[in-house]
């Protein structure tokens, strides 16, 4: 009685706060809609300002007026129906012609995966730069991986301001890793892994003095490169990982926007079986048509309505772009039964992958902390797709501190955007030229940063030119804040999760033992080809094509409307405040829509699944505690790092000094890590030679050292150095550096200078000119660093 007493209260708890987030939503929808109106309003108010050439509602009045608006309107439907009918032969025509990458940029095919023994549906494609880009094959090439999830390749270049087009404007070779529309028999995701890791090895070869290609992935693609570099760590340079989710089960879960309504339909629709339904309706290849249509379903506003007024309201101008955008957009690709059953049973329901379930070929399972390469991690809170909660939370859900990334050498940097969508992640110019120029700029940069987690970030201003350019910081931080800063319910809300992985296993079961048999017999080639032909999202192009013998007017009605349209006169214009407040009542309506649609699903989802786990976990079922922050001593790299403390050479000896002489809590500007990189390459005879992540190892351990014992660090560090050869070194650089200009402009603080004193004393060899020259530089009156970074904009 005790245990059903504590379910029933635990069940009246849950009930509770499900009903008070709902009722909080659905205020704010009801605020949001109201808002919006009030500003449409306000705007159309506006228009009947007397500085206005004629008032909306006088305007409305004139019959001249009226007759200009009605032909203008006109005009602008058969513009408008027209361009989709051109949409819906562009569609027809890449159905027929097989679909092919959306690449802004010629390219030639390099590896061709159909080939393989174990043969794949992707091919390695080089792209050839443009006409006046002049590629530097000595640079670090660019791989870009683009998301299989529905739509075809190419995003990643699909205009100049693109990830492809920063990197080849850079200089750097670029490779894109490309899909055709058919899988081949068979194959799975980890035949596509492999598959990939055979692709960077050959760009590795086909660029054997250059740095480790560095891996870009879109979304999905993200996960894929992820695995690619957990599973061969030796090929992989850094990674570039844009609004992957990596983190399914994550999530905002905020009175707020950003309710990532997302993440519950894998649980509202059951689990996994409904896309093996799916797949074996359409003979074992699932329909990418079906996930691409779940995007459009997250914002009706703009799949229904906005889109198209937007092409009907700039119907002159519009119509490049709004079909430029279709032809990616309308490429429906499909996936092997294997494959999508896969997806959705380790990630999307699952979320196994950081958790070491996931195994590759070899019967070796993918460890995300195997992975050597500096990582960038790139979100934006205006994602409702892949919140930043889910790109980021895989971080704290495989290191279990600060100090396990700094153990293991790990450099982890995250950038946030604050509004962009998630398509506008890959696609938006402006973030290209912001963002991802930025972000290729500093890859050398973050290969030298010791090892941990940063933030950056990019600040605008405007040159003496008047030019746009941005200033790029970074500050570290420490995991356990950066977990606590965004999940504000201690990640709570993911427990539920953990029953709809139980919901999903049973009705993935029964699906195979009980229907699995009869749809199989009763699917065949044909069946799944007229499900795939009438599919709302194709059926919506092809049948407003030339297919239509019902079209054949408009193509020559809208040549006759262009041979005479005119500009829009003014009181049209008046009139057109009018419509435009109108489609903003639509659009505003629809969002109002979503909105409680979205929170009556979340509503639902935690309801049902909250309950249930509450049921099966018992008392267990409370919120999990929180990380103990503060002192991580007892942590197995802790304990191993303080007991190596008298353990090593001139290489610890090097990287202990540098701890000790960094500067805290403090952001590093990009000026800063230039100066860094060339100073290594003009004193690279006092740096040891090693590798990479080689060097962020060590440089991590003693970091940890330096943090939790400052002064024994200090005291043992004679012991690192007794050779007098290697003393002498290391003091021979310190007082290089100290006598080099550009160090003495960057302005030491009187901290470091104290540090370096307190070095110098604690070894016993005796060097009166190391002593000259800090007296020298302690004259030269401290300033604010002056940022001289002669390479930086070959570095950029």
């Amino acid at each position: 009685m005790t245990d059903l007493a504590n379910q029933y209260a635990r069940s009246q708890e849950i009930g509770g706060k499900v009903a008070r987030l709902f009722a909080r939503r659905s205020e704010l929808a009801q605020t949001q809609f109201s808002q919006r109106l009030a500003d449409a309003a306000r705007r159309l108010g506006e228009s009947d300002k007397p500085a206005s050439p004629s008032p909306a509602w006088a305007t409305a009045l004139d019959p001249w007026a009226g007759y200009r608006y009605a032909m203008d309107v006109a005009e602008r439907s058969v513009l408008f129906w027209d361009t989709l009918r051109q949409r819906g032969n562009g569609f027809v025509e890449q159905a027929r012609n097989g679909l092919q990458p959306v690449l802004h940029f010629d390219h030639e095919l390099v590896i061709d995966g159909r080939t393989l023994a174990r043969p794949v549906n992707y091919a390695l494609v080089r792209l050839l730069p443009p006409d006046g880009v002049v590629v530097d094959v000595s640079k670090r090439p660019y791989v870009i991986i683009d998301p299989r999830a529905g739509h075809g390749p190419g995003i990643g270049g699909f205009k100049d301001d693109s990830q492809a087009g920063v990197a080849l404007r850079a200089g750097h070779p670029v490779y894109f890793v490309i899909f055709f529309r058919d899988p081949e028999p068979g194959q799975t995701l980890l035949d596509v892994c492999e598959a990939e890791q055979q692709f960077i090895r050959k760009v590795g070869e086909l660029h054997p003095d250059s740095e480790k290609p560095a891996i870009v992935g879109n979304c999905q693609g993200g996960w894929a490169a992820m695995m690619l570099a957990s599973s061969d760590p030796d090929h992989t340079g850094p990674l570039v990982i844009n609004g992957a989710p990596m983190s399914y089960w994550s999530g905002a879960w905020s009175e707020g926007e950003g309710d990532n309504p997302m993440r519950y339909s894998g649980g509202m629709l059951g689990g996994t079986w409904l896309a093996s339904l799916t797949a074996d309706l359409g003979n074992g290849k699932f329909d990418g048509a079906h996930l691409v249509q779940n995007f459009e379903n997250l914002n009706p506003a703009n799949s229904l309505w906005d889109k198209y007024y937007h092409l009907f309201d700039n119907v002159d101008t519009e119509p490049p772009r709004f079909l430029d955008f279709e032809r990616w957009w309308g490429g429906y690709y499909l996936m092997n039964r294997e494959e999508i059953e896969w997806i959705t049973s380790n990630l999307f329901v699952g979320n196994k992958l950081w958790s070491g379930e996931v195994r590759g070929l070899g019967g070796t399972a993918f460890d995300l902390r195997a992975i050597k390469s500096p990582i960038i991690l790139f979100a934006s809170l205006g994602d409702n797709i892949t919140p930043p909660q889910q790109a980021f939370n895989w971080v704290a859900d495989i290191y279990a501190s600060t100090e396990e990334i700094k153990a293991r050498g790990q450099v982890i940097v995250g950038l946030v955007h604050q509004s962009i969508g998630h398509l506008g992640i890959f696609v938006s110019g402006k973030v290209a030229r912001k963002e991802h120029q930025q972000i290729a700029s500093v890859l050398e940069a973050i290969e030298a940063f010791p090892p941990g987690l940063y933030g950056m970030e990019i600040a605008e201003q405007r040159g003496a030119d008047g030019k746009l350019e941005y200033d790029v910081s970074f500050r570290e931080y420490r995991l356990e804040d950066v977990a606590a800063r965004l999940n504000r319910f201690e990640r709570a809300d993911e427990q539920p999760f953990e029953a709809v992985k139980r919901v999903s296993e049973l009705n993935q079961r029964a699906y195979e033992l009980f229907l699995q048999p009869w749809v199989q017999a009763l699917s065949n080639e044909t069946t799944a080809n007229l499900q795939r032909q009438f599919h709302p999202l194709r059926a919506q192009r092809w049948a407003f094509s030339d297919l239509n013998p019902w079209l054949a007017w408009l193509g020559p009605a809208a040549e006759a409307v262009k041979a005479k349209r005119h500009a829009g006169a003014p009181e049209e214009t008046s009139i057109r405040a009018v419509e435009h407040y109108g489609s903003e009542m639509i659009s505003a309506s629809l969002d109002l829509y979503r909105a409680m649609r979205d929170a009556m699903t979340e509503s639902a989802f935690f309801s049902f699944y909250g309950n249930m786990y509450s049921v099966e976990q018992g008392d267990e079922a409370q919120a999990r505690p929180a990380a103990a922050a503060g002192d991580h001593r007892d942590l197995p790299y802790v304990r191993d790092a303080l007991a190596s403390m008298t353990e090593g050479g001139y290489t610890e000896a090097l990287a202990r000094a540098a701890c000790l002489l960094a500067r805290r809590g403090e952001p590093l500007p990009l000026a800063r890590l230039a100066l860094r990189s060339e100073l290594a390459k003009d004193y690279a005879a006092y740096v040891p030679q090693l590798a990479s992540d080689q060097w962020r190892r060590v440089r991590g351990e003693q970091e940890i050292i330096v943090h939790y014992e400052p002064e024994l660090a200090l005291a043992t560090l004679p012991q690192l150095l007794e050779d007098p050869k290697d003393r002498e070194k290391l003091l021979d650089l310190a007082e290089k550096l100290l006598a080099d200009q550009r160090v003495q402009e960057a302005g030491p603080t009187a901290a470091q200078l104290s540090m370096l004193d307190r070095i110098r004393a604690s070894l016993p060899l005796e060097r009166a000119q190391a002593a000259r020259s800090i007296a020298t530089l302690r004259q030269v009156p401290e300033a604010p660093p002056k940022r001289v970074a002669p390479n930086l904009k070959e570095a950029s």
